[in-house]
């Protein structure tokens, strides 16, 4: 890290870091004590925020002490859980740095990485990731994960390995630019590459889970199968959806519209009945299909117009200004 980065890393700008936790109670205070440790180490003024994802145990109870010891610590509690992506934008739109690091609060992502994210970055990057080269987790978590890191890679042609690793660091463009909801964390590379953003990697240290169980079942592959699908169509028609539906709608309408002039033509030359025909039928469905898939793209086009760009989340509690 070059004293530019130093430079801007200081106190009226710290670097700000971003926890989503859920049911993290005891994980909580010794990812903060080694966050403090490379803070100290590096001379990396920090602060940390978290966000208590609904946590039903006693994870927002440890927070607040932590609070209560170092001013340096903000803290959000959610009412119910909203996922990650929620936690995350909560977390990005209370941060105060230019840089601003994501780690999940289970401790599998080592806090000693941050001098390297920066180093990283520092490089001339927008958005760097983690790599987790040696995972240290269960073959029935790795194997879905590595399909989903090779097609995600594939498709929007970006050369990284790890595109859900909750270790990355960013720079402020980047996270005013994202507006994440639903299970997007996951794509947060392709939503940055797609607005312009340089995306770098870095190999990271995985360390196995020491406490509670994972939070993610094997249903999250087909969730991410839907949601890479969302992606796509975010990434290529978000500003312009009739462009998508229309075309389809197009050539479903014009097949349709095709199949019915062919079999009127017959109807006239030949006097044949069409009544009778599965053809027609086939021809009329193509043709209603065409006409609905060109109103939601012009419906689509009226929420894109209309739609607020606000995040609401449903806080109970706020530490820290």
């Amino acid at each position: 890290m070059n004293s530019n980065a130093k430079d801007i890393i200081n106190k009226s700008n710290p670097l700000s870091i971003v926890i989503p936790v859920f049911n993290e109670e005891e994980s909580i205070k010794q990812l903060y004590s080694e966050i403090c440790q490379v803070g100290k180490e590096n001379n990396i003024e920090f602060e940390i925020i978290y966000v208590d994802d609904g946590s039903t145990d006693g994870t927002f109870r440890i927070i607040e002490d932590i609070y209560n010891a170092d001013k340096r610590v903000k803290a959000i509690k959610f009412r119910k859980n909203k996922g990650k992506a929620a936690g995350l934008a909560a977390g990005f739109s209370v941060s105060r740095g230019d840089f601003i690091i994501t780690m999940d609060g289970d401790l599998q992502d080592d806090p000693a990485e941050i001098p390297s994210l920066l180093k990283k970055l520092d490089q001339g990057y927008d958005l760097v990731s983690g790599w987790k080269i040696k995972r240290k987790d269960p073959l029935s978590k790795r194997i879905p994960s590595l399909i989903y890191n090779k097609v995600t890679s594939l498709l929007s042609r970006i050369p990284i390995h790890d595109f859900n690793c909750g270790l990355k660091i960013y720079r402020r463009d980047v996270i005013e630019k994202l507006r994440l909801y639903g299970e997007l964390h996951r794509f947060i590379p392709v939503l940055a590459k797609w607005e312009g953003f340089s995306i770098g990697e870095v190999k990271v240290n995985h360390r196995k889970r020491r406490f509670g169980k994972t939070k993610y079942g094997f249903s999250r592959f087909f969730k991410g199968l839907f949601d890479f699908i969302t992606v796509l169509f975010l990434t290529k028609y978000m500003k312009r959806p009739l462009h998508f539906f229309g075309i389809i709608g197009l050539l479903s309408s014009f097949s349709g519209a095709a199949i019915i002039i062919y079999l009127v033509i017959l109807k006239l030359k030949k006097f044949s009945y069409l009544s009778n025909r599965p053809l027609l039928f086939i021809g009329v469905m193509l043709l209603i299909i065409g006409v609905q898939f060109i109103s939601i793209g012009l419906i689509g086009e009226m929420i894109t117009r209309t739609h607020s760009k606000e995040n609401n989340f449903p806080i109970s509690k706020r530490l820290g200004e």
